[in-house]
């Protein structure tokens, strides 16, 4: 299992363009297998892992993730393969859903029918970061085209699949899942098991899982468990994300995070491996004074 950061700055509306470049740099130098950068209300993601390609050699770069339902699949296509060839064949493309909440009250589009959506879209992306053309007509995209970018080799792309139908769907058609507040329980019963089996229907390889979680380093694992659900409380009041909390049965955001002493939280880590988690993205937080620090320097040393 690769151990990877999730970025810390870019939810900072104080944070610039060279912090986070800076974020991922130190990432590499600390020899983490990949980077994770969230598309929020900031800076765009591939953008920045655009400039960042160009200023590291080694860390693999991921979007976790870009919101589709605002980006034509054309269109991120053609900006997935730029960031490739920036990147020299270290960019991986997360997309997403988002929410209802962001998509239909922010935006203004349709949320009606979000695994349609996600089929339909994955029909026309994944030709076209293959470097191959587009053909499709369906309910809601109709494209016939494709595109020549020197140095865009194949993109890998991640879906943030949670439930059935879209972890089915992301099986047959990509290359794996991002998942956030989904505990190891529900990795190893659900998540893997599910996307497994459509890949393997599919013919597909097997696919790609990062699970992104909490992760701190503490001497107190109650009193962290208590900021963690402060800190991401909004996790658990979004429909997906709630959905998995409940399948793991863990009331608060806190209930999934890794937190505790080096031993505790390294069997964490080996609980994910064994679940089938081929990725983890730590989201560090600050459960007490010194945490972030200890549990990086923690985590370079696993990595």
């Amino acid at each position: 299992m690769k151990i990877g950061l999730g970025s810390l700055v870019a939810g900072k509306p104080e944070a610039s363009l060279d912090d986070l470049v800076a974020e991922v740099k130190a990432a590499e130098a600390d020899g983490f297998a990949f980077f994770s950068l969230p598309n929020i209300f900031g800076f765009d993601a591939i953008s920045v892992l655009t400039v960042a390609g160009r200023e590291t050699r080694r860390i693999e770069l991921a979007t976790g993730v870009t919101p589709a339902p605002p980006r034509h699949p054309f269109a991120i296509a053609q900006q997935a393969l730029t960031a490739q060839a920036a990147c020299g064949g270290r960019f991986t493309l997360g997309i997403g859903l988002s929410h209802k909440v962001v998509i239909e009250d922010m935006l203004g589009l349709s949320y009606a029918h979000p695994a349609k959506q996600m089929r339909e879209y994955l029909e026309v992306l994944m030709p076209l970061v293959q470097g191959k053309p587009a053909a499709f007509s369906g309910e809601l995209y109709r494209v016939n085209a494709g595109l020549q970018v020197k140095g865009g080799t194949p993109v890998p792309v991640l879906v943030a699949a949670l439930g059935p139908k879209l972890l089915e769907l992301t099986g047959r058609l990509a290359d794996g899942t991002a998942t956030w507040m989904t505990g190891v329980k529900t990795l190893a019963e659900h998540t893997v098991p599910t996307i497994r089996r459509a890949a393997e229907q599919a013919g597909r390889p097997a696919p790609r899982v990062v699970a992104a979680l909490p992760i701190a380093i503490t001497a107190d694992p109650a009193a962290a468990r208590e900021v963690a659900s402060k800190a991401f409380a909004i996790y658990g009041q979004l429909p997906s994300y709630r959905a998995m909390l409940d399948r793991e049965g863990a009331a608060q955001p806190g209930d999934v995070a890794l937190v505790g002493d080096e031993a505790a939280v390294r069997a964490g880590l080996g609980r994910l491996r064994d679940a089938g988690v081929t990725h983890f993205a730590a989201s560090l937080f600050p459960a007490e004074t010194g945490c972030i620090e200890r549990t990086r320097g923690f985590l370079k040393a696993e990595a």
